[in-house]
C-alpha cells in the first residue's frame, strides 16, 4: 500500500482563475449568466422543486450509475447532451455530465491520435465531455470537475478545442425540464473561467500520469478518474463577477 502511494505521480497544481484579469465583455456575459442561473432556481423554488428532484421527477427508483433520464438529454440542433447519475459515495448526491457531439463542433476539430486497444466513438458518433457539475442532497451545486477518458467514454479532444466547444453547449427545448436545461447552460457560462482551467489542467494531469506510467494506457487507467475539481458557490461567483466589473 505504501509503495502504491509513493508511486502515484504528483499531478500539476490546479490554480483558481483570477476574475479580475478577464476582459469586460467576458465578465458581462458571466453576469448575464448569473442572472439566468438565479432565475432558473427561482422558478423551481416557487414550485417547491430543486434541480435534482426536477430532473429525477417521474424516473422511478434512483439507482447508482444509471443515467437519468435513461436516454440522456439531447438537443438535435446544437448536438449538446447531458445526463445525471451518481457513483461517488457520500461526498455528493450525484452529478451532471455535459457533452458536445461531433456534428455540433466547429469544422476541423478532431480527436487526438490514439493507438490503444479501446475503441473510441468516431465520425458523427464522436463525443467530447465538457465538465461535470456535482450536486448535494438538497439539489445544490457544490463543485465542478473534469475526468479521464474512460469515465466519460468519449473521444479525446485537445483542451483548447474543448474550450471552444463551450460556446456551443445549449439545450434549447423543454424536455425533461426547461429550467434545468437552461440552468446547466448558464452554469457553463457563469463558471466559464473555472471550466477552462479544469480542461487545461486535465490535459496536464493526463500527461503527468503518462510520464509516470509509460507502460499503461493513460486514458484507460482506472487509477486516474477525476483529474481536477473546484468547489463552487453561485452567490460567491456572482459577487466576484460584480466586484471585478466594479474594479
Amino acid at each position: 500500500m505504501l509503495d502504491a502511494v509513493r508511486l502515484r505521480p504528483q499531478l500539476p497544481a490546479l490554480a483558481p482563475p483570477d476574475l479580475g484579469q478577464l476582459p469586460r465583455a467576458r465578465l458581462e456575459a458571466m453576469r448575464a449568466a448569473g442572472a439566468e442561473v438565479l432565475e432558473c432556481l427561482r422558478v423551481l423554488d416557487k414550485a417547491g422543486l430543486d434541480l435534482v428532484s426536477e430532473v429525477l421527477r417521474g424516473q422511478g427508483t434512483f439507482f447508482e450509475l444509471e443515467h437519468y433520464p435513461p436516454d440522456d438529454v439531447f438537443d438535435r440542433d446544437t448536438q449538446a447532451q447531458y445526463y445525471y447519475h451518481a457513483h461517488r459515495g457520500a461526498r455528493e448526491h450525484g452529478h451532471f455530465h455535459t457533452f458536445l457531439r461531433a456534428p455540433g463542433m466547429a469544422e476541423g476539430m478532431a480527436p487526438i491520435a490514439y493507438s490503444g486497444e479501446e475503441v473510441w466513438p468516431s465520425g458523427d458518433e464522436a463525443i467530447s465531455h465538457l465538465v461535470a457539475i456535482s450536486m448535494d442532497a438538497f439539489g445544490r451545486p457544490i463543485s465542478l470537475f473534469a475526468v479521464n477518458r474512460w469515465v466519460s467514454a468519449e473521444a479525446w479532444y485537445p483542451a483548447e478545442d474543448v474550450i471552444r466547444m463551450l460556446d456551443r453547449f445549449a439545450i434549447d427545448h423543454a424536455s425533461p425540464s426547461w429550467p434545468v436545461n437552461r440552468w446547466i447552460g448558464a452554469m457553463l457560462r457563469l463558471f466559464r473561467p473555472q471550466v477552462e482551467a479544469l480542461v487545461r489542467h486535465r490535459d496536464l494531469a493526463v500527461e503527468a500520469w503518462r510520464r509516470a506510467y509509460p507502460d499503461s494506457d493513460v486514458f484507460e487507467d482506472r487509477r486516474l478518474d477525476v483529474t481536477g475539481e473546484f468547489a463552487i458557490d453561485i452567490d460567491a461567483q456572482i459577487a466576484a463577477v460584480a466586484a471585478a466589473l466594479n474594479g
